[in-house]
């Protein structure tokens, strides 16, 4: 079950006096990161760069801590576990060709790249730190046999992908940290690499109150935003209820390509 109300606005100075006052433990945790942020805001004016350099500074404490904020390595388990159990009764298959946007350490692509034929896992993210813990993975799971490919990317563009190649798109907690000009530049362009009947799963943090971000770091937005925002570059959307009913804080979305519409290319 969801573990937040998603009509609250958490950049609120009222939300966060509560907050801390519920839980003074977690403040000085915070205002390191509001430090942090203010300092990478003025080093970085792109956001790409910026949370690179977020993942650079979290997977140098712990590269399980930098994926979803980890606080053990069972937690880790658990949510990778959990992405897996949950695509897979939901449709992906062992000849399917996956690329997995934020693939990270390979929390949960460890367990595609098992589940899928040799070399259909195509695994890409912002952050060099996090890719090489995610071969220290590969390594530890005995996973070479099944080439996976793990590519360093600078946008959400897909440019160096290729068309109608793959069957399930799959982004988690990527755009709980992406402002709305990241989610469109995916949005503009994930149709074009989607086989005929694929589609593309994706996490975000919910409110159905006013849109806001905590941080540069943390972004909240409305279900009929995203699905909106998807109808703009011929995709349908689909809210995933039975995700909500898991142990997890975000919302799933699964978009496909709209019927009659031809496959997109962003301008």
């Amino acid at each position: 079950m969801r573990a937040t109300d998603p009509s609250g606005n958490r950049s609120s100075l009222l939300h966060q006096v509560r907050y801390a006052l519920r839980h003074p433990e977690r403040v000085p945790a915070h205002a390191r990161r509001a430090a942090r942020d203010a300092l990478l805001r003025l080093r970085h004016r792109d956001h790409i760069a910026y949370y690179r350099a977020v993942m650079a500074s979290d997977a140098a404490r712990s590269v399980e801590a930098a994926v979803g904020h980890n606080p053990s390595h069972e937690q880790w388990e658990r949510i990778g576990r959990l992405q897996f159990d949950y695509l897979v009764g939901h449709g992906l298959r062992p000849h399917h060709r996956m690329l997995d946007i934020g693939c990270g350490n390979l929390r949960a692509g460890r367990l595609f790249i098992g589940h899928l034929d040799t070399g259909h896992y195509y695994g890409i993210d912002i952050s060099p730190d996090i890719l090489l813990a995610a071969q220290d993975t590969l390594v530890a799971d005995k996973l070479q046999d099944k080439l996976p490919h793990l590519t360093l990317a600078g946008d959400l563009t897909f440019a160096f992908l290729p068309e109608g190649h793959f069957d399930v798109v799959h982004a988690h907690s990527v755009f709980s940290h992406s402002p709305p000009d990241v989610i469109e530049e995916c949005f503009a362009h994930v149709g074009r690499i989607l086989a005929p009947g694929g589609f593309f799963d994706f996490t975000f943090d919910r409110t159905e109150g006013e849109e806001h971000q905590v941080l540069r770091e943390d972004f909240y937005y409305r279900t009929r935003t995203l699905t909106a925002l998807a109808a703009r570059h011929g995709l349908d959307a689909r809210f995933m209820d039975d995700w909500e009913r898991l142990p997890h804080r975000q919302s799933k979305m699964r978009l496909t390509v709209a019927a009659g519409r031809a496959r997109t290319v962003g301008t």
